[in-house]
């Protein structure tokens, strides 16, 4: 046991600033709060916050152009009412017509 204790210091002491290095990243590049893992999550988080800028800044625009258009034609209210909500005139019907495809039930089971 002696022998291996004696081994490894005469390592470390013959690779004093080899050691002291390695452990100077391993610090620095793993357990430091601005360790480069950490510092890839930020850089991560920041690419997904930008994008949200750019999605909600195309948003903006979207709605900004629909606002002025409802300021400038009275009638597009009336489009925005049967496209998004639905509305109708007393004379009229309205058919939902949905691309969604139903999920196969591929349970055999039987209720009773």
């Amino acid at each position: 046991m002696a022998s291996r204790l004696g081994v490894v210091w005469g390592f470390i002491a013959h690779y004093k600033y080899l050691v002291v290095t390695l452990l100077a990243v391993l610090i620095v590049g793993f357990i430091d709060e601005n360790s480069f893992m950490r510092r890839i999550q930020l850089e991560l988080q920041i690419s997904n916050l930008q994008s949200d800028i750019e999605k909600y800044n195309k948003q903006y625009e979207d709605d900004s152009k629909q606002l002025r258009e409802i300021r400038r034609n009275p009638k597009t209210i009336e489009k925005i009412a049967r496209e998004r909500y639905f509305m109708k005139a007393d004379d009229e019907d309205i058919y939902v017509l949905s691309d969604d495809e139903k999920p196969l039930n591929t349970n055999n089971e039987t209720t009773e």
